[in-house]
């Protein structure tokens, strides 16, 4: 598939759905998506439309300074973008290696279409999926002392593999201000719904021991305030007496897996708008 990709904020007003789907006639394009959505409170309109570039009367780089004049009529924040175009994303990760292991084979098997370049750690033990799915690996030891240093370090490593996307696939570190300003809307986590109840190193035993009856799964966008971005999918599983401690950890990590690649796929679909500390996330 071959098409363009448009995704719009902008103050409500009348006309903004006809004069976008205007252009894409006029230009003898055939929408394929589109999906709108109204934020009352904010009198904000969200738009998402996609369109074929088959019979497409302007070429890819006229695309944009064409819709110009639109976009600076109803004052919109915009973003253009082709379906054909892969992102380039880094994975994140520490010890544990479920999320990991998930994302590496849905992009093998083609469920996430984007190109991983790079598989980063603070420990060793990554290198095995990352030899086994041919990904150069690199690993960044990281203390309080050195962390500045490191993450410079990086951030020249993303640069020059040119990544788009930065994906925490339980990464246990917490990234410095001057590292998340670098990449925003551009990093998403994972991790369990546990908090704030149960914080610290062993969430699930606190869990269990508290007797939980439900169990759940946050991915978000990476902000400065720790775990506080914009939510981008969530997901839950019930549990009860009967389920042991490793089995509730056993939930959490598919939970983890599938709330997580949900929310990677999104992105990569183009199908995320941040506003505030919210997100318009399109079917």
């Amino acid at each position: 598939m071959n098409h363009a990709i448009l995704l719009i904020s902008c103050p409500d007003q009348k006309g903004i759905t006809a004069a976008v789907t205007n252009f894409v006639f006029q230009h003898q394009g055939n929408i394929v998506h589109a999906d709108q959505h109204i934020d009352e409170q904010s009198n904000t309109f969200f738009m998402r439309i996609e369109w074929s570039l088959e019979g497409f009367k302007l070429e890819r780089n006229d695309v944009h300074p064409a819709f110009s004049a639109i976009a600076e009529t109803f004052k919109m924040d915009w973003r253009l973008s082709f379906s054909d175009q892969k992102l380039r994303v880094a994975v994140f990760v520490s010890k544990h290696l479920h999320c990991l292991y998930d994302l590496l084979y849905r992009h093998k098997t083609g469920q996430l279409f984007c190109e991983i370049p790079l598989i980063i750690s603070n420990h060793p033990d990554a290198r095995t999926p990352a030899r086994d799915f041919h990904i150069p690996f690199f690993e960044f030891h990281v203390e309080r002392a050195n962390k500045t240093g490191q993450e410079q370090k990086q951030k020249q490593m993303l640069k020059a593999n040119k990544i788009d996307l930065v994906v925490l696939a339980r990464y246990h570190q917490i990234f410095t201000g001057q590292f998340v300003d670098s990449y925003p809307s551009q990093i998403i986590n994972i991790h369990h719904s546990f908090l704030p109840a149960f914080a610290g190193s062993n969430p699930y035993l606190q869990a269990y021991q508290k007797g939980v009856k439900v169990i759940g799964a946050t991915s978000h966008y990476v902000t400065e305030g720790l775990d506080e971005g914009p939510i981008i999918a969530q997901d839950t599983v019930a549990v009860s007496h009967r389920d042991s401690l490793e089995d509730l950890k056993r939930k959490g990590e598919d939970l983890e897996k599938l709330v997580l690649s949900r929310a990677v796929r999104r992105h990569l679909e183009q199908k995320i708008l941040c506003y505030g500390n919210k997100t318009v996330v399109f079917d």
